[in-house]
């Protein structure tokens, strides 16, 4: 059941080893659950228990430690040899005396990995502070090092494997945009268009089946769309009101990302002003987008644009996107914006989100891309962006 064969974990496994080797690491222990299933393949809706990927020079695949009930999970979904899946018992789980990284910390003694120098991953959602002190305390004589996201980085770059996926969870998403903009009329309530989005990123196109996008739907409308990251309630969209709908498509884990806006009326002067400002701006961003560039680069290119219209945007544009689980779908590495130095390379996927948030109204567009070896990037999501209008 591995959606990658061994082969594409192979690979990565020595593509994380490098990076382990360059930065002095002997065993990584990984809590993230996009990682685990980088690593080994696991995909399971798990990861509000501890869990983890545990991956030494010495061995040739890594580790899945995991809660008991999940073993047969990940026999079903890891490429891994069944004697690598270690469970721990119930006795551990949401327990006061007892904590999986205690469990963790006898699996490496065993190994005779008590002196290694350790990396974990301080900044990772799923690594508790607990988890933490348990290593450190049950393995006194290991020194424990930040990976920094070491195995998030080696993410960056994906395998023309994964990238067909991502063109999967592209084709999700602009199916489920058009749904969306269909839905949203004045009269309906938020949550029921939100209902018609949902079954659209789970229906999925003939090709690709829809899996839940590691982030909800965000439809502001009216005075909520000058803030992000709105979700949705019972309220009713209104005429005259401008809304956008920030939405994921997901297939076997991969992200694509869209956002388009809408005005149910006749918009305003200074709604389609922004528009066009933005829509040039994400064609000559886009542009810029290719392979030995900078993200700063990306960033500044669309910058210019908003600048000589006299607009200001303080917040990025864009950062890489691909495998993930809630509560976001980036990747929590490269960024497009201002200072972010790291030069674009051959698939590289990156959402680009150009958002413009005023006083009591907000305007968003985005494309979710790959970059090419040469040229300009791949768009991998599919939708007019123009301002939707629904007179």
């Amino acid at each position: 059941m591995p959606v990658f064969g061994r082969s594409e974990f192979v690979a990565r496994i020595a593509r994380v080893k490098a990076r382990m080797i360059a930065a002095g690491i002997d065993v990584l222990v990984c809590a993230d659950p996009a990682n685990l299933n980088y690593l080994t393949g696991y995909d399971g809706w798990s990861f509000y228990v501890h869990q983890y990927a545990v991956l030494s020079l010495d061995d040739e695949e890594p580790l899945w430690i995991g809660r008991a009930m999940d073993a047969p999970g990940a026999h079903m979904t890891t490429f891994v040899r069944p004697e690598n899946i270690v469970p721990y018992p119930e006795t551990h789980v949401d327990s006061a005396l007892l904590h999986p990284a205690q469990f963790v910390a006898a699996v490496l003694r065993e190994r005779s990995c008590n002196r290694a120098r350790i990396g974990v991953d301080l900044d990772a959602f799923y690594f508790t502070a607990r988890a933490y002190l348990e290593l450190m305390k049950a393995l006194p004589e290991a020194s424990f090092v930040d990976s920094e996201g070491l195995v998030n980085w080696v993410r960056l770059v994906k395998s023309p494997a994964e990238v067909a996926l991502m063109r999967g969870a592209a084709s999700i998403v602009s199916k489920a945009m058009a749904v969306g903009m269909e839905a949203v009329a004045p009269g309906v309530r938020e949550c029921d268009a939100v209902a018609e989005i949902t079954a659209a990123q789970f229906h999925g196109t003939a090709d690709f089946w829809g899996d839940y996008p590691a982030a909800l739907a965000q439809v502001p409308s009216g005075r909520k769309s000058a803030a992000p990251h709105m979700t949705w309630s019972g309220d009713r969209y209104e005429q005259d009101t401008v809304a956008y709908l920030e939405l994921g498509g997901c297939h076997h884990r991969y992200h694509a990302a869209l956002a388009r806006t809408l005005y149910l009326g006749k918009p305003p002067q200074a709604l389609l002003d922004v528009a066009k400002v933005v829509a040039e701006g994400l064609d000559v961003a886009l542009d810029a987008a290719r392979a030995g560039t900078t993200c700063h680069n990306v960033e500044a290119a669309w910058r210019k644009v908003i600048n000589r219209a006299g607009y200001h945007k303080a917040s990025r544009i864009g950062y890489s996107i691909g495998l993930n689980y809630p509560p976001d779908w980036g990747e929590r590495t490269a960024s497009l914006r201002e200072g972010d130095e790291t030069v674009l390379e051959a698939n590289m996927c990156f959402h680009m989100i150009l958002g413009m948030w005023m006083d009591d109204w907000g305007y968003e567009l985005s494309e979710t891309f790959c970059v090419r070896p040469s040229g300009a990037p791949e768009i991998l999501t599919s939708f007019p962006r123009d301002l939707v209008v629904k007179p």
